[in-house]
């Protein structure tokens, strides 16, 4: 199935202009835009992709990751496939730099199957559009979202933020809760490695923090990104927004293009001491031996929530304050 594209202009001799996202493609009748997935059939842009299922599971909703945003439970995950950037290090090139097999799932039926596990009695919250990039899938993100909303389920969006604001505001009222992939915080990075603009994602950041329930992930790529005068930027930018935004960074290893070591533990340990005195919640991934995974109250140090890989206990909340402390804790429950 097809669906036309929500934003695009139309122009001389059947060409169109996507506005989904900022590399605004001009797409000339029988092409495709740099994504791979929007195509331009007769002066009309599809998504070509609409209800293409690259994969979809049960998650724990850790692993997207989100850490304030109903912890201890799942949510049913799927994604497509086609992206909008090309990061020489994509953690998952398989789909969205290539084309695998997919399985059509109407709105309807990614409703139900979410609906199905809570019947089945698992703690599932909704859905979350991962895996790949969601807003490459836009259109569809957007209908199932609408219906999920209907059916009180939560939607949660896992990206790297690249897209115009309109877009981006039209979803907003859907959309429950957002981890956004913030790669570097240099532009020479954004354009050299993956071959995009830091700024759009900046300002991505800025515009969702007022409507949904926001965390950020870093994953910090040996020599190119890990700085310490870079992290400093990064974090004293995201605690002028909201020092309560939890920031996850994550350990680099070699994939896809990029072969570099992968991220020492010095190197997190320094990234993770930096936030921390800015930043209320900080956490490490990909590197089981930090320990730095469980929630504990800014105020005292007590351990809110206890995490061992994506096993959660929450033990430490009541009413939204430290059961030690009374101290107030930014989390959803």
């Amino acid at each position: 199935m097809r669906r036309e594209v929500m934003f695009y202009t139309k122009g001389p001799g059947e060409q169109v202009n996507c506005k989904v996202c900022p590399r605004l493609c001009n797409i000339a009748p029988g092409k495709q835009g740099f994504c791979r997935v929007r195509q331009n059939q007769g002066g009309t842009l599809y998504a070509a992709n609409y209800g293409q299922c690259s994969s979809y599971a049960l998650d724990p909703i850790e692993k997207k990751p989100l850490y304030h945003f109903y912890p201890g439970h799942v949510i049913f995950s799927l994604g497509t496939v086609g992206c909008n950037l090309r990061c020489g290090f994509c953690q998952n090139w398989q789909i969205a730099q290539e084309t695998p097999d997919t399985t059509y799932l109407s709105p309807e039926q990614a409703v139900q199957l979410a609906l199905r596990q809570k019947k089945h009695g698992y703690p599932c919250v909704g859905l979350a559009y991962t895996y790949s990039e969601p807003f490459m899938w836009y259109e569809y993100v957007y209908d199932t979202a609408g219906l999920a909303r209907e059916a009180g389920l939560k939607n949660v969006l896992v990206t790297n933020g690249y897209v115009n604001e309109q877009p981006l505001r039209e979803l907003l009222p859907y959309i429950d809760a957002m981890n956004i992939d913030v790669k570097a915080f240099t532009d020479d990075f954004y354009r050299s490695t993956c071959g995009g603009r830091l700024d759009p994602v900046l300002r991505t950041v800025e515009v969702a923090r007022g409507h949904c329930h926001l965390e950020i992930t870093t994953l910090l790529v040996t020599g190119l990104n890990d700085s310490p005068g870079e992290i400093s930027r990064l974090v004293d930018w995201l605690a002028g927004l909201d020092p309560d935004i939890p920031l996850h960074f994550s350990r680099y290893f070699p994939n896809y293009k990029l072969d570099l070591p992968p991220t020492p533990e010095e190197t997190l340990r320094q990234a993770r001491d930096i936030a921390r005195r800015k930043l209320r919640y900080v956490y490490v991934g990909n590197a089981p031996h930090m320990k730095s995974s469980s929630t504990v109250c800014p105020g005292c140090g007590e351990v809110l929530v206890d995490r061992e890989g994506y096993h959660t206990r929450v033990r430490g909340i009541s009413g939204g304050v430290c059961s030690r402390c009374g101290e107030k804790i930014s989390m959803v429950m």
